[in-house]
């Protein structure tokens, strides 16, 4: 049974554990997807298959909010808040180290690999290369490592775990990003804490937010 954070009649937001995909995968355990359909059909008994549109996505080792349209108007209109950057999103991460400032502003160009599955950023432009922003505040410190908020300004697969490993504070358990060590399950200390955003249909303020990220030891 999914962890259900927020629902109406149109969106609904449920908790993505790491290690697990939004969309079905060969091979991979049951998708935050398929477990919200059930929830849906479950609760309300609504016969035959169930209508759920995947809005956006988080990397697999990451946890946190997941948004999902229960109708087709919602996602037609939630795609287009998210793409004219509408939605507030917030992160939080541990992190190796501390950065050298308890506020700023990181700005690279990000290249993918799809082969490796690996992103690299660089201070300049490059052919093929795709922007990427966030802002971040430092939250707290602990035995070296600290906590960080992000707030992302652009979405680039792997943005936020490049950027801070650029920025030579790579997230705990993230061996392909820089981490000296890894933990069970491939997790890594990053979560998506908070969605905030104009509700498509209603054009009421929403805001979705979880508890601050446990230090993982």
């Amino acid at each position: 049974m999914p962890t259900i954070l927020w629902e109406d009649n149109h969106l609904i937001a449920a908790f993505k554990r790491s290690g697990q995909t939004v969309q079905s995968e060969p091979n991979k355990p049951p998708a935050l997807e398929v477990e919200v359909k059930n929830y849906i059909k479950d609760t309300y008994q609504k016969p035959g298959a169930v209508y759920l549109g995947v809005i956006h996505r988080l990397d697999m080792p990451v946890e946190g909010i997941v948004l999902f349209a229960k109708t087709s108007k919602a996602l037609i209109r939630m795609n287009e808040v998210f793409q004219q950057r509408k939605v507030r999103k917030i992160y939080q991460a541990w992190v190796h180290g501390k950065p050298s400032a308890k506020s700023g502003n990181l700005l690279h160009w990000l290249k993918r690999d799809e082969h490796k599955n690996y992103t690299k950023a660089y201070q300049s432009e490059l052919k093929n290369s795709e922007r990427a922003e966030l802002n971040y505040k430092l939250l707290e410190t602990k035995s070296g490592y600290s906590l960080l908020e992000i707030e992302l300004l652009s979405g680039r697969k792997h943005q936020i775990r490049v950027q801070l490993s650029s920025m030579g504070c790579p997230i705990l358990g993230d061996k392909k990003y820089g981490a000296l060590f890894a933990y069970e399950d491939n997790y890594i200390a990053l979560q998506a804490c908070e969605l905030s955003f104009i509700h498509p249909v209603s054009s009421e303020p929403v805001q979705i937010k979880i508890a601050d990220l446990i230090f993982p030891g």
